[in-house]
């Protein structure tokens, strides 16, 4: 059995774990691995993937991969957590700062994503977050206001789920979740401390209460670095 994508991954993974390879560092294109490790492009690629699920590179297409750090918040996949609950689970210093706080009349795509009129009114709160110092997360959410009638500069900077479940008597049930990675805009490099990353992650969701009514699209863009997306999977026997 040739495992010597494993004698590549295991190099690379413990040249970044070491802190040899430092974030954002570029790594040898897929042609220069062939060369230098006397493998099969199948073979590097196989150890690029691996790399990349575990969370030390992103493949950035027609970029190549970069290191990403070891030292990174877990989000679950598969669970619906606000940040004020995932800012307590990691114990670190957070803050979350409102951007802007205003009603909107939707256009075209976002009416269809929140499956509503294009003339009925949203919420659009722009908001970072700040964990350790560092501002990583630019969250963008728009919000039906026939379900969500009243929102402040205080209710957004604390935890509007909060306040949708224990003031309104709301119950938020389950989101579908999409995530892709993107070039960072204009607007991500000025509100987030980008640090030269040449993509962001991007993970759109769309929130239902317990009775099905969507009632929450969110677009949250956070570096890279800092972040890995987890998720539990079982085999159906």
């Amino acid at each position: 059995m040739d495992n010597k994508y494993l004698t590549i991954y295991r190099d690379f993974a413990e040249r970044i774990e070491s802190g040899q390879l430092r974030v954002r560092t570029k790594l040898p294109s897929e042609h220069e691995l062939t060369q230098l490790y006397g493998a099969s492009r199948e073979t590097v690629r196989k150890a690029l993937n691996l790399l990349a699920e575990n969370g030390y590179i992103q493949k950035v297409k027609g970029r190549g991969s970069f290191v990403l750090g070891v030292n990174r918040f877990e989000f679950p996949v598969s669970g619906l957590v606000s940040f004020k609950e995932l800012a307590a689970r990691i114990g670190k210093e957070s803050r979350t700062r409102l951007v802007s706080l205003e009603t909107v009349a939707p256009n075209r795509e976002l009416a269809d994503l929140l499956h509503i009129r294009a003339n009925q009114p949203v919420w659009e709160v722009v908001r970072t977050r700040t964990i350790g110092g560092e501002t990583i997360i630019l969250d963008k959410d728009y919000l039906r206001r026939d379900l969500v009638p009243k929102l402040t500069k205080a209710i957004c900077e604390d935890s509007i789920y909060e306040y949708l479940e224990r003031t309104l008597d709301q119950s938020i049930s389950f989101a579908k979740k999409v995530i892709t990675v993107e070039e960072p805009t204009p607007e991500d490099q000025d509100l987030l401390e980008m640090k030269g990353y040449p993509m962001i992650v991007v993970v759109q969701n769309h929130v239902y209460l317990e009775d099905a009514t969507l009632f929450q699209y969110t677009e949250s863009r956070h570096r890279p670095d800092k972040f890995r997306f987890v998720d539990f999977a079982r085999r159906h026997q």
